[in-house]
C-alpha cells in the first residue's frame, strides 16, 4: 500500500478513460479539463470502460505516479 499523506484531494473522473493512455495524456485531460495542475499533489482516478480496469495519477513531489492494480486495495464502505 502507498501512504498517501492526509488532506489530499481525491478527484474521480466521470465516465470511461481510454486506458492506452500514458500519464502524460492523463495528466493533460486533467489540464485541459479540470483547469487544474497535475503536480499539485492531488490524486486523480480514471476508469476504463469496461470497469474492470483503473489509473491512480498522483504527483508526490518528486515524479509523477502511476499506482498499478496490483497495488490498490478497494474497501466497499
Amino acid at each position: 500500500m502507498i501512504p498517501v499523506p492526509s488532506g489530499v484531494r481525491v478527484w474521480i473522473a466521470t465516465g470511461h478513460t481510454d486506458m492506452r493512455r500514458s500519464m502524460q495524456g492523463l495528466a493533460l485531460q486533467v489540464q485541459e479539463s479540470l483547469k487544474r495542475d497535475p503536480r499539485a499533489g492531488d490524486l486523480y482516478i480514471f476508469r476504463g470502460r469496461r470497469g474492470d480496469m483503473t489509473k491512480i495519477l498522483w504527483h508526490d513531489g518528486i515524479v509523477p505516479n502511476a499506482i498499478p492494480r496490483e497495488q490498490t486495495e478497494f474497501a466497499i464502505l
